[in-house]
């Protein structure tokens, strides 16, 4: 065991191109070539590239869903846009998000996390360069769809990765770039910045090369000498990969042998019915909600309530970043059902209260008052959504075991970009029917989902993801 343990350490750092390590028993450690010496507790750092590689995804999803906001004036002048095209290049990225999300779980499962990171990849920076060198919409369209391909594929991936590598105390990580666009993108051409977001690309390309593949996937494809390997060097203690290992193989073959008992497990199955629901009508619920009119044509909505877009912009980035950072320190303290109950709670009232806005505004009523409600609701609305964002996506992770986990990420996803892609385009135009109307709607959308949180979510906060997906997987016995 030992020397098989040596031989896959050995082969995973080569790899990873560390070819001047070696596996140290007598160390117990990982040994370096020229005499010198990193112990394994200190080459965990391994774990803190990887989180920093799904980091780098979620930055990239947030810089393609928050560039349209500051760049919609800029684009539609240089460009010669009307409204109707200017909300299909908004809305175009849902349509490419569609197709994406419907392969998410396949295409991770088929050839890996670390494979599929480098095909978004390609997909991701080419997306951004068409953008920023077109001289045609058709080529902008181009662009954006490439975009939306990646971001339906990253919204699974990213949290499924963090949650297979971490340990339960360390699960969450959310990153987001929407506030980049929003800082950067009222200083910068248009086209500029679509450069500057190839950046989190090029990042992610270099780190790939020093990450391992996700243990879980390792062990549901057989690959059991790497995924002890790649246990070690997240991880760094023999004693507790050895422990995590066979915890993992053991949970893994449980579900082969219930599928090999003559049960087909299977997505659809009575016992995934009510996790399944539950993601996907908060992911729907969510999108209906408003999100992508808010995070898309944020600019334009200060606008038309009376406030400057470069400082409504920059303070909604500030409050998302000082949100989101706050997020992701008190989640697995308070639990991921308490933030989404209050998520939803602003959310449902933060619409309103920007509905209201519109309402006064259409009847010239306290002229004065209205954009400083409107500015409060939109601050509320996008602080709220920042609060729980990338929930739903880590409760995929948290809640299927790995043989339908992919059918379930790819449900979930689809679902939930199709709404997105209806509410992204159809935007514009129901706000010149009515303004307050589409804004209580959203209201109405939210609160359907707080209702659904408090109903149906369960709390994963502390249990690790064999404990949680045990309680929805009976035994094969």
């Amino acid at each position: 065991m030992e020397q098989q343990r040596k031989e896959a350490t050995e082969r995973l750092l080569s790899s990873q191109g560390h070819d001047n390590l070696f596996y140290s028993e007598e160390n117990d450690g990982v040994g370096v070539g020229d005499g010198g010496l990193v112990a394994v507790s200190n080459f965990t750092s391994i774990l803190g590239l990887s989180i920093l590689t799904a980091a780098c995804i979620t930055f990239g999803f947030g810089c393609a869903i928050g560039y349209s906001s500051p760049t919609q004036s800029s684009i539609m002048e240089d460009l010669g846009l009307s409204v109707a095209e200017f909300s299909l290049f908004g809305s175009i990225l849902s349509i490419g998000s569609l197709i994406g999300a419907a392969i998410s779980g396949k295409i991770t499962d088929l050839f890996g996390r670390k494979l599929t990171m480098w095909i978004l990849n390609l997909f991701y920076i080419g997306g951004w360069l068409a953008i920023a060198f077109t001289k045609a919409p058709w080529l902008l369209n181009l662009g954006r769809i490439s975009l939306g391909f990646t971001n339906g594929i990253s919204g699974y991936l990213a949290p499924i990765y963090i949650a297979e590598i971490t340990t339960k105390h360390v699960r969450v990580m959310v990153g987001s770039g929407a506030s980049f666009m929003y800082v950067v993108g009222s200083f910068v051409h248009w086209r500029t910045l679509a450069l500057l977001a190839t950046i989190p690309g090029l990042l992610q390309l270099l780190l790939i090369f020093f990450i391992p593949e996700s243990p879980r996937w390792l062990a549901n494809v057989g690959r059991e000498k790497e995924l002890e390997a790649a246990l070690l060097c997240l991880r760094g203690d023999k004693a507790d990969i050895s422990d995590e290992a066979t915890e993992i193989k053991n949970h893994v073959e449980s579900l082969k042998s219930f599928s090999r008992g003559g049960i087909v497990v299977d997505i659809f199955q009575k016992k995934y019915v009510r996790p399944l629901l539950t993601v996907v009508g908060m992911m729907v619920l969510t999108n209906l909600g408003g999100i992508n009119a808010f995070v898309y044509y944020s600019g334009a909505i200060f606008v038309s309530a009376g406030i400057s877009s470069m400082v409504g912009l920059i303070t909604l980035a500030a409050t998302q970043t000082v949100v989101g950072i706050l997020s992701s320190t008190i989640i697995d303290k308070l639990g991921r059902r308490p933030l989404l109950l209050v998520s939803s709670a602003g959310l449902c009232f933060s619409s309103f209260l920007t509905g209201v806005t519109f309402f006064l505004k259409d009847f010239n009523w306290w002229d004065q008052g209205s954009p400083i409600l409107a500015f409060i609701g939109l601050l509320m609305y996008m602080g709220s959504y920042a609060l729980s964002a990338g929930l739903p996506g880590l409760l995929v992770s948290e809640l299927f075991p790995i043989n339908v986990k992919g059918s379930a990420g790819s449900i979930c996803n689809f679902m939930g970009n199709s709404t997105g892609r209806v509410v992204g385009y159809y935007f514009n135009f129901l706000t010149e029917w009515s303004s307050a109307g589409i804004f209580f709607t959203f209201s109405a959308f939210c609160c359907a989902n707080f209702i659904l949180i408090a109903t149906m979510v369960p709390e994963t906060k502390g249990r690790t993801l064999e404990e949680i997906q045990a309680s929805i997987t009976p035994s094969s016995d």
